[in-house]
């Protein structure tokens, strides 16, 4: 998956902000995380403010 796919994903996921979505943003997030590294999973997280929508945190590994 391309950052870029990713983003716009997250973006919905951010939107709609429910229990599923976090779970679903999760299972982005760990299979950025496989394919680009940490690094691209935290400025994520940073860039789309996961951190109010569903408590996500740079440096928090995600794993599914």
């Amino acid at each position: 998956m391309t950052l870029e796919r990713a983003r716009e994903l997250l973006r919905v996921q951010a939107q709609m902000s429910s229990g599923y979505t976090r779970n679903g943003a999760r299972l982005i997030l760990a299979e950025v995380a496989r394919e680009h590294g940490q690094e691209a999973v935290d400025r994520l997280i940073v860039e789309l403010e996961l951190d109010k929508a569903f408590g996500f945190v740079p440096g928090q590994r995600i794993v599914v």
